[in-house]
């Protein structure tokens, strides 16, 4: 509403009102945190002012339709605020924004921030969890989900939080993962109907995978998938004794969500231990798999596996992209997915069934192809006790850092990685509080490595445009697309870039000085348009002048 003197901005989310008041050229507010976000605002596609969940809505496309910032004036983009995290360096958040409020997470912290001004509105912090190892040590966090006022957040020891969005004061925890120490959590949470569902890391640790889900209200389980099957269940036969409780498929990144077929889709992540296969035979399910479940009962309707017998690191948690379109001819809902393996996935999404395979880097040498059932055809390149050359490297040919689809160009983006390893091989047996790859990988001296952005064609089964990176190729800087035909994504030389969606022009960069480990979103207040990123130990938001 606007009066003679004063801007009042009244957003109302069924029922629940966030009210902005002040003078019209104000930047200083004061914000309502009186936020309640409801089933349909969690289905709302593609995001527009709000950016309620980690991909924006539950397809995985990253496609915001705001379109005030765009090819003809992106130039002009400027850093408005930075706020500053000091209890990590490395932020691989994606923030969520709803009516004005941002909510980040920085290790074991919560915070909410004035998405206009940056402004701290409240802060929850607990401290590191000590003796965690591998990921987990490193305290990272990828964000939070939201439903009604609630705010959850999965912390380093594998247990969930459900905070007050009005204050961040706790209201209960849920300690969700078994008595195995390997276990921890780096994941944002995904909210469906009324379940807060949840993974853990730790599939490089002898960890058994799982997907759980938890009742939003009350935070009591109400169901459970393992992803290594348990003695005579099917699949079992690739975990002898009692390997099926170390097997790794870790669920480790959101999945994504089809509220018409009611499917979850979600990735798991290798099998271990990494490189020793002898000891888990056969195809060693359901690792390095996109899941399809249902999300009221927990259980599997389909599955498919990228990388059978994985021996080289290859997780699958890749976010799978769900876009309904035209492919050869024919309408269809596909599922998409950019594989750390090196080949790009086509997938029907109501049954699971195997469409097309398209490798994606010229360095690839584990398999030759894919064959007409989807299943690798295999080189014999594995790992060795003096080392195997294998490409893509244990980093994969691209990795958990975002794609995103745009609903005009029809192109689907992502980043990969052209990279080789040498990949040992050396028996270990299993022991609580240490990991479990059996040997590892380590780069080739004079092999430099380095990224692309690419932009792929559905329709043509064929790359439209390649933009090259700069620097290491060790970033992990993800993308996001916007009706203004931009892809923003974070570059591998300490920028946040803007390209041209249909040809890959670039038309814009920021220095961060940091390494960008986090892909962008984008939001809205008052009908302006903004960008959001974090970097290093920063979050930075953008917009027109």
């Amino acid at each position: 509403m606007r009066f003679a003197h004063t801007t009042v901005l009244v957003a109302t989310i069924c029922g629940a009102l966030l009210i902005y008041a002040g003078a019209s050229d104000s930047t200083s507010a004061p914000l309502s945190t009186a936020i309640s976000v409801q089933l349909a605002d969690l289905l709302v596609q593609p995001p527009a002012a709000n950016w309620p969940s980690y991909n924006g809505d539950y397809s995985g496309r990253r496609y915001s339709s705001l379109d005030e910032i765009n090819a003809n004036n992106v130039e002009h983009l400027r850093a408005q605020w930075v706020f500053h995290s000091t209890n990590s360096s490395r932020l691989e958040v994606t923030p969520v924004v709803v009516n004005g409020l941002m909510i980040v997470t920085s290790a074991n912290h919560a915070i909410a921030l004035d998405a206009r001004t940056g402004r701290e509105v409240w802060h929850y912090s607990r401290p590191n969890t000590e003796g965690l190892i591998d990921d987990a040590s490193r305290h990272l966090n990828r964000g939070v989900g939201v439903w009604q006022s609630r705010v959850f957040m999965e912390v380093d020891n594998a247990h969930l939080l459900c905070l007050d969005a009005r204050s961040g004061n706790l209201l209960w925890e849920v300690a969700y993962a078994p008595n195995n120490k390997n276990y921890g959590a780096t994941s944002a949470p995904l909210v469906v109907k009324d379940k807060v569902l949840v993974g853990t890391s730790g599939g490089d640790d002898g960890v058994r995978g799982f997907l759980a889900a938890f009742d939003a209200a009350t935070g009591k389980e109400a169901w459970r998938f393992w992803t290594i099957p348990g003695p005579g269940e099917f699949g079992s036969s690739s975990w002898p004794g009692t390997m099926y409780l170390r097997g790794g498929g870790t669920t480790w990144m959101p999945g994504t969500y089809d509220p018409g077929l009611n499917l979850l889709y979600w990735g798991t992540s290798n099998p271990a231990p990494d490189f020793d296969g002898a000891v888990r035979p056969g195809d060693d399910l359901y690792t390095d798999c996109v899941l399809a479940i249902d999300p009221d009962t927990g259980k599997l309707k389909w599955y498919f596996q990228f990388t059978p017998h994985d021996l080289y690191d290859y997780d699958a948690t890749e976010t799978p992209v769900l876009i309904d379109a035209v492919y050869k001819g024919e309408q269809r809902k596909l599922l998409v997915e950019a594989n750390r393996n090196g080949f790009l996935y086509i997938l029907d999404r109501t049954n699971g069934k195997f469409l097309s395979a398209t490798r994606f880097v010229e360095k690839l040498n584990w398999a030759s192809g894919i064959d007409a059932q989807g299943r690798p055809i295999l080189t014999g390149a594995v790992p060795s006790r003096q080392g195997t050359r294998v490409c893509p490297s244990i980093n994969g040919a691209t990795n958990w850092y975002s794609p995103s689809y745009n609903e005009i160009t029809h192109l689907f983006y992502f980043k990969a990685l052209e990279d080789c390893g040498l990949f040992f091989l050396k028996p270990q047996e299993f022991k609580e509080g240490q990991t479990f790859y059996s040997t590892g990988s380590k780069h080739i001296p004079g092999e430099k490595a380095h990224k692309l952005l690419l932009a792929y064609d559905l329709q043509t089964d064929q790359f439209a445009w390649k933009y090259p990176q700069t620097s290491s190729g060790y970033s992990s800087g993800g993308t996001m697309t916007t009706g203004g035909g931009l892809v923003f994504f974070g570059d591998d030389s300490n920028s946040f870039e803007a390209v041209d969606a249909k040809t890959g022009k670039a038309l814009w960069h920021f220095n961060t000085g940091q390494s960008v480990d986090a892909s962008p979103m984008s939001y809205a207040i008052f009908g302006k348009q903004y960008v959001a990123i974090a970097a290093g130990s920063d979050i930075f938001s953008f917009a027109l002048p």
